[in-house]
């Protein structure tokens, strides 16, 4: 991520108005959402868009000024909905879970496939917010929304995680997850780097791991 100030986000297009005008919009995001998908890269063209989402050049150029433009707003709508997915799932788990070693167990599972269907898009976003401070903010902002609802999921089990500093523990717990996790899918590093180790074994040792040490004293 760059370490420069973010500037304040743009708007992602200009605003669209009902009924057909606003489905135009909505396919010329969804037809480039899935070129970069099926190309695991940001080489299309708006004239691709055009043809392939059935709208004309001009319609894009009204709601996006450039390439950079529509490309960013599928990138942030991407990051808006790997947040709603990690906040139905602490949603689903705080409510379900007895004790904290379940809540761990299932925490690792269900995060590990957030993580999964969202990582193609994902990876584009760090690429891109190595040079476009747009997505950089955002992106900084999205993780640390991250660390704060994984942390207060963690802290409804307060009574079982040990030592003086229950929130230190729980914040550092997220940390390894998501490490590890990002790791296995290649999120922030090359292919090539990516863990062999079995991903169903390395998900229950990563929860023995982190029960033991949120419930040690």
């Amino acid at each position: 991520m760059s370490e420069e100030t973010p500037a304040p986000p743009l708007p992602l297009s200009r605003a669209p108005l009902q009924g057909r005008s606003k489905a135009s919009l909505e396919r010329m995001q969804a037809t480039a959402r899935e070129l970069m998908l099926e190309r695991g890269n940001e080489d299309f063209t708006l004239q691709e868009v055009s043809s392939r989402g059935q709208v004309s050049i001009g319609s894009i150029y009204l709601r996006f000024e450039s390439k950079d433009a529509l490309v960013r707003a599928v990138l942030v709508q991407a990051m808006q909905d790997l947040r709603d997915a990690e906040d139905a799932m602490f949603e689903r788990l705080v409510g379900a879970c007895r004790d904290i070693g379940e809540f761990v167990e299932n925490y690792i599972e269900d995060y590990a496939e957030v993580l999964r269907l969202h990582a193609p898009l994902l990876r584009l976003a760090m690429l891109r917010a190595q040079q476009d401070g747009h997505v950089s903010g955002l992106g900084k902002q999205a993780a640390d929304d991250a660390v704060a609802a994984s942390t207060r999921a963690f802290l409804e089990y307060r009574a079982e995680i040990g030592g003086p500093d229950a929130a230190l523990r729980a914040q550092s717990a997220y940390q390894i997850i998501f490490a590890t996790l990002a790791r296995r899918l290649s999120l922030g590093s090359t292919s090539e780097s990516t863990p062999t180790q079995d991903w169903d074994i390395l998900k229950g040792e990563l929860a023995r791991m982190c029960i033991a040490y949120l419930r040690s004293a």
